[in-house]
């Protein structure tokens, strides 16, 4: 873990973000006391997610399709039942 002060920190953003690309932490401290702590967030999924995965796991009811009750509708028009 790096431990600086903000005006390091400020100072010297750039070279902290890449200590973090490396999984390094950089605890950012105020008059030697810790305040904030940086830290990498998570790769994000670049590749697009495949279509149909879940095609024949499951299968609706032909009742799902049918018109909500009128207390339900109601209750999403904010009326109270």
């Amino acid at each position: 873990m790096i431990k600086v002060n903000v005006h390091d920190a400020k100072t010297h953003l750039s070279v902290y973000l890449k200590a973090l690309t490396r999984g390094e932490r950089v605890l950012i401290c105020k008059r030697n006391q810790p305040i904030a702590e940086l830290r990498a967030v998570a790769a994000v999924n670049t590749k697009p997610r495949t279509i149909g995965w879940a095609k024949n796991k499951f299968k609706l009811k032909k009742a799902f399709f049918d018109p909500l009750p009128d207390p339900v509708l109601k209750a999403f028009q904010g009326h109270n039942p």
